[in-house]
C-alpha cells in the first residue's frame, strides 16, 4: 500500500501536462480558459502544475478546450488534433524518458543542426497555403511550434536519453532532391538543396562515428506510411503516432496524433521496429549507401 502514493502524485501530474498541452492547442491562455471555463485563474496554473482536480470541475475544463474527460486522465488513448499540442506532449514525454525509439521521416528533429532550426520558421510557414482562410492564425501558431520544438531539443541535448532512428532512403532522397522546403513551388531551389544536403552530411557523420546514445539505421526497403515514436522508462512505455511533419511535405496545420500506454499497442510497434532495424543498413555500410546517393542526386 505504502507504494500507492507516488503513482497516484504521478498521474496527477501527468493530467496537468496534459491539460497544458490541449490549453496550448486551443490558443487559450491561462487567463482565458479561466474565464471561458468559470474558474479561478490561480486555479488553472495549479492544475497544469500537478495539483489534484475535481472531476467535475476537470469536465468543464474539458469542454471549452474540445476534449474528453478520457484524453485529459490519458485514459487508452489521447487523441491530438494540433501540432502544437501534439509537440509540447512530446516534450514533457522526453523529459522523462531513457530511451526514444524514433520512425519520423524524413529525419529525426531531435539530431538535426542548429542550420535546420535557423530555416524551420520559413519552411513552416512556407506549407501554410496563401489562399486558407485562417492563414494568419496558422502563420502565428507556427512560431509557438517552433519555440515548443526549440525547447524539446534542448531538454534532449542536456540530458541525452538513448536514441534509436529508422530513416527512410526513399524519404532521405526526395528531401536532398527537393531541398528543405515548405512548398513545391521551391523544390530544387539551390540554397535549399544544400541545406538538405549538409543534413544528411551530418546524418553520415553520425553514421560512421557511432555516438554514443544514438544508433542510426536506413531502411532502404518500404517503411509504414505513418511515422511514429515509442518513448521507455523504467516503470512505463508509451507510443505516439503523428501525422505532423517537419521536413519534406512539411505538415503543421492538419491531423490528428494520437498516444498511449497501451501495453498491445506499445508490443505490436515496438515488433515493427525490431523488424525493420534488423533489415536495415548500419554504420558504415549505410554511410556508404547514402553517398552513392548522393552522388546520384548531386548529377540530376
Amino acid at each position: 500500500m505504502a507504494s500507492a502514493g507516488p503513482a497516484q502524485s504521478e498521474t496527477i501530474a501527468a493530467l496537468g501536462e496534459r491539460l497544458r498541452a490541449a490549453r496550448l492547442g486551443a490558443r487559450l491562455t491561462p487567463v482565458q480558459l479561466a474565464e471561458v471555463s468559470g474558474v479561478s485563474r490561480a486555479a488553472i496554473y495549479r492544475y497544469e502544475a500537478g495539483h489534484p482536480i475535481r472531476v467535475d470541475t476537470l469536465g468543464r475544463i474539458a469542454d471549452q478546450l474540445g476534449v474528453s474527460i478520457a484524453t485529459l486522465l490519458g485514459v487508452e488513448v489521447e487523441y491530438v488534433a494540433s501540432s502544437l499540442a501534439f509537440f509540447e506532449r512530446m516534450r514533457q514525454i522526453e523529459e522523462r524518458a531513457d530511451r526514444i525509439s524514433v520512425m519520423f521521416g524524413p529525419i529525426s528533429y531531435l539530431l538535426t543542426t542548429d542550420r535546420y532550426d535557423d530555416l524551420l520558421p520559413v519552411v513552416l510557414r512556407e506549407s501554410v497555403p496563401r489562399d486558407v482562410p485562417d492563414r494568419a492564425e496558422a502563420l502565428a501558431e507556427v512560431d509557438r511550434v517552433v519555440e515548443v520544438l526549440l525547447a524539446r531539443k534542448k531538454a534532449y541535448r542536456a540530458r541525452r536519453p538513448n536514441l534509436v532512428g529508422l530513416l527512410s532512403a526513399a524519404e532521405l532522397e526526395v528531401f536532398c532532391t527537393s531541398g528543405f522546403v515548405g512548398s513545391q513551388d521551391l523544390a530544387g531551389d539551390g540554397e535549399r538543396r544544400r541545406v538538405a544536403r549538409a543534413e544528411l552530411d551530418h546524418i553520415i557523420d553520425m553514421l560512421e562515428s557511432e555516438p554514443m546514445g544514438v544508433q542510426l539505421g536506413v531502411l532502404v526497403d518500404s517503411m509504414p506510411g505513418a511515422s511514429f515514436q515509442i518513448f521507455r522508462r523504467a516503470d512505463r512505455a508509451e507510443l505516439a503516432i503523428s501525422p505532423f511533419r517537419l521536413g519534406a511535405s512539411a505538415n503543421v496545420r492538419l491531423g490528428v496524433a494520437t498516444i498511449t500506454s497501451a501495453p498491445e499497442a506499445v508490443a505490436q510497434h515496438e515488433a515493427i521496429t525490431e523488424q525493420l532495424w534488423k533489415r536495415s543498413l548500419k554504420g558504415r555500410d549505410a554511410a556508404k549507401w547514402l553517398r552513392g546517393m548522393l552522388e546520384r542526386v548531386g548529377h540530376r
